[in-house]
């Protein structure tokens, strides 16, 4: 039976502009074989994409944070264990490992079912979907938001904020939000918002609504980790770790081009550490490790 071409093309037609109204196919996620996940949208929908290329670096690679390494793996062994555990802030200096902890805790505690779902801020408004996603998994899950802050005028922070509020843990034992920041408070702070602060008749002080809001958000973490800007010793002895990891010494050449490095960049920090080993190595032809 032949069909007018014009019939053919007419339904070639409808067939391609189906395609823009119906919902797209979603992959789904690896349970079996991933250990972490990105929340992504296609169109209107989301879906958890599955991570292949996951940083190998471990908890032991992590220098001069001994404190903030120690708390944190402590309440995650809780959490993989089924024991109560905090949700968790981690805030201060900029490549001071905030990061590369949580990629850290998730190569020491994947074998025991831990997962990480990372999710950017602009789509922190799918949290009850994610939650509910997840929830009756048998695994347990840190949603990971990096670099969080919020602008102003950003409501999205108020979908964090309730998530963490209570509705979190309802029904959703095995889910806990990790969030590393530059901020402490997540929001910016302005003057402007300091004169609404009040003095009462016992000289108490009472801040005004816009700054107990901001503070609020993060008070709803259980768990804050501070990382402040690190020592020359400390920086120097983060670049013979990584150094080492190449096979080559923190000699004297080394250390004062390690030091040139970060007075360079502005600052000393574990990201930086690995950033000179990697460029030191390459100039001694050394091949990554």
């Amino acid at each position: 039976m032949n069909l007018p071409a014009d019939f053919i093309e007419e339904l070639r037609q409808l067939v391609a502009q189906s395609r823009h109204v119906l919902p797209p196919v979603l992959p789904a996620p690896d349970w079996q074989n991933g250990k972490a996940f990105r929340w992504r949208l296609a169109g209107k929908s989301g879906f958890l994409e599955t991570v292949r290329d996951l940083s190998p670096v471990r908890l032991n690679d992590l220098c001069a944070i001994d404190r903030q390494k120690e708390e944190i793996r402590r309440n995650t062994l809780q959490f993989v264990k089924g024991l109560p555990a905090n949700n968790v802030l981690l805030t201060g200096s900029r490549g001071t490992g905030k990061s590369s902890l949580i990629k850290a805790l998730l190569n020491e505690f994947a074998a025991e079912g831990l997962r990480v779902i990372e999710v950017d801020r602009d789509l922190l408004n799918d949290l009850p979907d994610i939650i509910a996603l997840v929830a009756h998994r048998p695994e347990r899950f840190i949603i990971y938001c990096d670099d969080l802050s919020f602008t102003a005028d950003d409501a999205s922070y108020r979908a964090l904020k309730t998530t963490l509020d209570g509705g979190l843990h309802a029904g959703s034992d095995n889910v806990l939000i990790y969030a590393t920041s530059n901020r402490r408070h997540l929001l910016p702070e302005y003057m402007s918002d300091n004169l609404q602060t009040s003095v009462g008749d016992d000289g108490e002080l009472h801040p005004g609504e816009a700054v107990e809001d901001k503070i609020s958000l993060s008070d709803r973490f259980g768990m804050w980790l501070s990382f402040y800007a690190m020592t020359q010793d400390a920086y120097l002895d983060i670049v013979g770790h990584w150094l080492s990891t190449y096979g080559l010494p923190l000699d004297e050449s080394a250390r004062m081009a390690a030091l040139q490095w970060a007075q360079g960049r502005g600052n000393r920090s574990g990201r930086s550490a690995a950033q000179f080993a990697r460029d030191w190595a390459g100039r001694h032809g050394v091949a990554g490790s």
